[in-house]
């Protein structure tokens, strides 16, 4: 495979062979594993979002920060819940 940045289309090819190894692997997983890797991008995700609340208030308190993601989560869960309710219930939108 050629240098990404020396032929037009490795790039593509190089994300092709990715992507299919990705896929290949993840059809290899158990069930077990894959929930197990559920959980860790979960889990990476919320550390992530918690990296963000820190940054975005400013603070280096921990708790402040997991407040502000818990009103991030409250927010989804809310527009969440709205849009459950107007697919349900069409005459109201």
């Amino acid at each position: 495979m050629g240098n990404p940045h020396e032929h037009p289309t490795a790039l593509r090819d190089l994300q092709d062979s990715i992507y299919r190894e990705k896929v290949l692997r993840a059809r290899g997983m158990t069930a077990e594993e894959k929930l197990a890797a559920v959980f860790e991008l979960a889990d990476f995700q919320m550390g992530m979002m918690h990296a963000g609340a820190m940054n975005r208030l400013g603070t280096e308190d921990p708790t402040e920060a997991w407040r502000e993601v818990a009103r991030w989560m409250d927010r989804l869960d809310a527009a969440r819940e709205f849009r459950s309710r107007q697919h349900t219930n069409p005459s109201t939108a």
